[in-house]
């Protein structure tokens, strides 16, 4: 009769174990991501330039805002971590996507499934933050966020058009959400920008995984709905959607033409109109080269995301820095009393 002798124990795990799990928990989430949060905030600062918040007390409006924002970036994190769930097998074989924490062992399935569903009760408890009228129309658009982006990865992200348009929604929801954390109305040009713009970064995300990826082939086994797309049509997509953002938003800067006019010489007792400038126009040239140097870079393969180039590309991040800085300056101006 032989005899197997005791059970031997399981090999003792690295003292670092924990660490390295916990640190490839939060590289799961994302949070340079969270970038995209800036979404959030666009209406919010549009509607103080109009003096739309003033009776708001300023403590509040802060929280509001603060919280829809993390609230979203959350709520993406979390569905970060089930796309990334349902696609563990195929970033196997991805080249970079190999190295993310699901791909790469370093983070077991059931304990990111598990972290998953907390990050996103945790994003739908942010609401609490926001005034209590207000409420239930975050929650419900952090809930329609969450549907949107988990119907893309269940299955809509495979539909050509379909996945972009998918895409573009989500930006567009977070640009609702911030105007509902505080009670106010997007206005059309803040919307049209807003999906134009979006549907350029899905467009170039799909155009720069082909460039970077270096082939059809190696997009298709990368991304299923690369068998739908070619190089021309998505350079013609991405030509489409980014001359149609410039076009957007250089028509609000004209149609707040009266708005945003400084007055440089200023004639007392005549007639004669002011020497004035729209300031605001000053933002069209950074955004313009930000657009167009991501559009260079994409169509050499350079990146294969759109938000990794604004993040990494020194020419990209001192565009965004010129836009975001000028018109900051020009809204102080807009309110500063006369």
């Amino acid at each position: 009769m032989s005899d197997t002798g005791p059970a031997q124990p399981e090999p003792a795990r690295p003292d670092g174990h924990l660490g390295h799990v916990a640190r490839g928990l939060i590289k799961l989430m994302r949070l340079h991501q969270w970038s995209k949060g800036v979404f959030v905030l666009i209406g919010p600062l549009f509607a103080l330039a109009d003096g739309k918040l003033q009776d708001m007390p300023r403590a509040e409006l802060a929280l509001a805002i603060g919280m829809t924002f993390i609230g979203f970036g959350l709520a993406a994190s979390g569905c970060y971590i089930f796309n990334d769930i349902a696609d563990v097998e195929r970033d196997k074989a991805h080249p970079r996507k190999c190295k993310r924490p699901l791909a790469s062992g370093q983070v077991p399935i059931g304990i990111a499934r598990i972290f998953g569903i907390c990050i996103l009760v945790a994003s739908l408890a942010s609401v609490l933050g926001v005034p209590a009228e207000l409420r239930p129309w975050v929650l419900g658009l952090l809930i329609l966020y969450i549907i949107n982006v988990m119907l893309y990865s269940g299955g809509l992200k495979h539909i050509v058009i379909v996945d972009v348009l998918c895409l573009s929604s989500g930006f567009v929801i977070r640009v609702l959400g911030g105007c509902a954390a505080l009670g106010i109305t997007p206005s059309t040009w803040l919307l049209n920008a807003t999906l134009f713009l979006s549907m350029f970064l899905a467009f170039g995300k799909r155009l720069g995984e082909r460039r970077h990826l270096g082939g059809d082939e190696a997009a298709k086994a990368a991304r299923d709905v690369q068998q739908h797309y070619t190089d021309q049509m998505l350079r013609m997509f991405v030509v489409v959607t980014g001359v149609a953002t410039l076009l957007t938003y250089t028509s609000y800067v004209q149609s707040r033409h009266d708005d945003f006019v400084y007055n440089f010489v200023s004639r007392q007792g005549s007639t004669d109109e002011a020497f004035g400038f729209n300031l605001m126009w000053i933002t069209v040239a950074p955004a313009t080269l930000a657009l167009l140097r991501t559009i260079t870079l994409l169509m050499r393969g350079r990146y294969d995301d759109p938000t990794e180039l604004a993040l990494r590309d020194n020419m990209v991040r001192l565009a965004g820095l010129v836009f975001v800085a000028s018109t900051v300056i020009v809204l102080w101006i807009h309110l500063k009393p006369a």
